[in-house]
């Protein structure tokens, strides 16, 4: 029957969704971009399982389920429940789906990375964003959040190295080399990072760092 067949497209629509979900997180969401801070972050302050990787995972999602609400809103309103509806084809339904995380993706893309990406492809750049390749933005999409989550990490890193280079330039001046440095800069580091309210200030300015 056609009801029957059309549950069956939906479901087996769904499965594919899933499997592919892990794939779609890191390729068009901020998720990316978070995890890389947090990791970073972690190396900065020189803790090695502090946070765990399961609360860093976890942050990152929750932050990324925050920034991508109003897309996946979106998406859900103008592609998926009027497909499952039965109002819309898959086709319509896809092209609806996947335009506000394209539009996501094209806000947050450096125009370099994507023409990369239309170089190594032998393709003449887009002329409107209507015209950019879905395939091709991803990768040039992943491509500059690597490059903005290291500049975001590089500047966590430089008040943590100046308190490493006090501390050895301390220890050393009162001859105390025998004594490891990080035993006495880790808790400044903390003391520091608690101080500055390092929580508030690193997850507010990425979330405010998407366009």
């Amino acid at each position: 029957e056609p009801a029957q067949f059309v549950k069956t497209i939906n479901i087996a629509l769904i499965l594919v969704l899933l499997v592919a979900a892990p794939t779609l997180l890191l390729m068009v969401t901020s998720f990316t971009r978070f995890i890389i801070v947090f990791s970073l972050l972690r190396q900065a302050m020189g803790l090695q399982q502090s946070p765990p990787n399961q609360i860093i995972i976890s942050l990152s999602l929750i932050m990324t389920v925050f920034i991508m609400e109003p897309y996946g809103k979106a998406s859900w309103n103008n592609a998926i429940k009027p497909y499952m509806d039965s109002q819309i084809g898959y086709e319509v339904a896809f092209e609806r789906g996947i335009k506000p995380f394209k539009d996501f993706m094209i806000k947050n893309t450096r125009e370099s990375d994507l023409a990369l990406f239309y170089r190594i492809k032998k393709q003449e750049n887009p002329k409107n964003i209507d015209d950019v390749s879905i395939i091709l933005l991803m990768p040039a999409f992943v491509v500059s959040e690597l490059r903005t989550a290291f500049e975001i990490g590089f500047l966590i890193f430089l008040p943590f190295l100046v308190i490493d280079i006090i501390v050895a330039s301390i220890l050393m001046s009162l001859g105390m080399m025998m004594l490891p440095p990080v035993m006495i800069s880790l808790p400044i580091k903390i003391i520091f990072f608690i101080i500055i309210d390092g929580w508030h200030l690193i997850i507010g300015n990425l979330a405010q760092s998407f366009k």
